[in-house]
């Protein structure tokens, strides 16, 4: 079966050449698929009947399988989905009262990092995503919002995964995100741990995406015991390539902070973090910690946290307390945890 969301314009012209169709019917499904997002041949009514019975036949219209989904009380929305080959992963639809509806969607089945706080980290790494298994997540989204006379106004590369340990196939699908859904740039974020290389390359990739670094810890002795990819490429260096991207970009990081009780939400720490941004183009995004199964710590405090933000603000750093979505389904920060379900348990049903 080919997936039609694998096949560019050009692909398209020549398959349905080969099928003995005019190049035209290309450009007619892609308007279906792209500008009306409906998520079925026989929706496609200016296409012979003809041809959609054999794009029926010998086509799909993506490869994700539907498990399951939970509904967060606050209206966030998170899918498990099966891929091809049984791997699983979990994508989240967050509604905002201003209109946003945010997808946040995965790069990789599990993920290499190790970050000690994350239910992700904590599976392990099975393997990267296809751009086009990054990109139909959200574009399974934005279809079944345009059905309800809504539609996808932000998309992040927040969930499962590391998107710059698969970087060729999160840019590409950061592009297709852009050109084929029409998400504006800056409606798009990547986030990263801090692959230094990757931080430098994606400074050359001319797009105006937001940047955000999973930080976590002000000191390499704190930031490490977290996250392992610390001892690869310590402060230091991520940080100069931070400010290297500012320079080349003239665009603001976020930096990621989960606040953890007695960890991270110290006075040390917070002196140390606005020592090591000061003056930077920078913004701290505080996410009170989710606590998983393979971590037993909790979350920091508000008063703890109003604290922290005050110690920043003297050191010129900004920062803000993210409000925490989809608790009750664990789809915050750190939550996407598709491993609790094995393979073999999975129940055949059909695409949303």
């Amino acid at each position: 079966m080919i997936n039609i969301y694998d096949l560019t314009q050009e692909q398209l012209v020549d398959l349905f050449k080969q099928w003995g169709e005019p190049s035209f019917r290309a450009k007619q499904l892609r308007e279906w698929l792209y500008d009306k997002r409906v998520s079925s041949f026989d929706a496609m009514k200016n296409l012979p009947k003809e041809l959609r019975a054999r794009l029926e036949t010998e086509t799909t219209l993506g490869t994700l399988k539907l498990v399951t989904e939970q509904s967060s009380r606050d209206g966030t929305l998170k899918r498990l989905y099966k891929l091809p080959d049984g791997q699983l992963i979990e994508s989240v639809m967050m509604p905002y009262e201003d209109d946003r509806r945010t997808a946040c969607i995965s790069t990789q089945a599990g993920c290499a990092m190790g970050c000690v706080f994350c239910a992700t980290g904590q599976m392990g790494f099975s393997r990267h995503l296809t751009p086009t298994e990054i990109f139909e997540q959200a574009m399974r989204f934005a279809g079944e919002l345009e059905a309800e006379g809504d539609r996808l106004s932000n998309v992040v590369l927040m969930g499962m995964g590391e998107p710059f340990h698969n970087y060729d196939a999160s840019v590409s699908a950061i592009r297709r995100l852009m050109n084929d859904l029409g998400i504006g740039a800056r409606h798009i974020t990547v986030s990263t741990v801090g692959l230094v290389p990757q931080i430098r390359r994606f400074a050359d990739e001319g797009l105006q995406v937001k940047l955000a670094i999973s930080l976590h810890a002000a000191t390499d002795a704190e930031r490490g015991s977290l996250l392992p990819v610390n001892k690869r490429w310590p402060l230091e260096e991520l940080i100069a390539a931070c400010r290297d991207y500012i320079d080349k970009t003239g665009r603001r990081i976020t930096f990621e902070w989960a606040a953890i009780q007695g960890e991270n939400d110290t006075s040390e720490q917070a002196h140390a973090l606005g020592k090591l941004l000061k003056g930077m183009l920078c913004h701290v995004n505080i996410i009170p910690l989710n606590p998983t199964g393979g971590y037993h710590h909790g979350p920091a405090a508000g008063e703890r946290i109003d604290q922290f933000i005050d110690t920043l603000a003297t050191y010129g750093v900004t920062a803000t307390v993210r409000v925490r979505r989809g608790i009750d389904i664990d789809a915050g920060c750190g939550q996407l945890k598709a491993s609790v379900i094995s393979p073999n348990e999975i129940p055949e049903v059909p695409n949303a």
